[in-house]
């Protein structure tokens, strides 16, 4: 007997093609959708993390800004204790400048020369002084500008004739002479003879008097 099946099933078969599509379709959006969200929630994950990186890197900067602004603040006020100390110290030493500029005079007068007044103006001082010559200045030039550890770059400033009284029936012509020269302190000193020997020198300090600011008078060497 032949069996004749009436029924369509081409488009039974259709309607189950389209069903089992549109649940492959719909599954693959679900499927989807998870993956897009667990994607998400990773890297939502990952931006909070560096957000609470950032958030304390700005405050460990924010405290170190403060740490820095600390320190400048105790570098200037070291800065400002050695100013103040070394402020002392020059005083300290600037005390003992009129017994060196005294001796070195002694020492370096060249014989023909005697100084009438003396002026000091900080580390500046101005000598007025007597000579038999022209000769005899330019000696004392010499022996102040390479032979003192304690005076430097001494100046000519005015040299000019004049006229000594030694007795009523006695009168000589002298060079009537105005230098300055730079006192050096204690520390330029050392500097200066550890720089010319080559080795660190101490210098000694000389009894402290007060400093000269009144002019000295017959100071000589004959």
């Amino acid at each position: 007997m032949i069996l004749i099946n009436l029924l369509p099933h081409r488009e039974a078969a259709r309607k189950r093609r389209r069903e089992v599509f549109f649940i492959s379709l719909g599954a693959s959006a679900v499927i989807g959708g998870l993956i897009a969200g667990v994607i998400y929630g990773w890297y939502q994950v990952q931006i909070n993390n560096q957000q609470d990186r950032n958030a304390l890197l700005q405050s460990e900067i924010k405290k170190l800004e403060a740490q820095i602004k600390d320190i400048a603040t105790l570098q200037q006020e070291i800065a400002a204790l050695r100013a103040r100390q070394q402020a002392v110290e020059d005083l300290q030493a600037d005390r003992n400048l009129p017994v060196h500029l005294l001796n070195e005079l002694v020492k370096q007068l060249p014989d023909g020369v005697y100084l009438t007044t003396m002026k000091q103006e900080n580390q500046v001082v101005t000598i007025n002084g007597m000579a038999q010559s022209n000769e005899r200045v330019s000696e004392l030039l010499r022996n102040l500008s390479g032979k003192s550890p304690w005076i430097a770059k001494p100046e000519l400033v005015e040299i000019q004739s004049a006229s000594v009284q030694l007795s009523p029936r006695d009168t000589r012509r002298v060079s009537a002479f105005t230098m300055r020269v730079r006192l050096m302190r204690a520390s330029e000193a050392a500097k200066a003879a550890s720089g010319a020997s080559g080795a660190a020198s101490g210098i000694p300090a000389a009894a402290a008097i007060p400093p000269a600011s009144a002019p000295a008078s017959g100071l000589a060497r004959t």
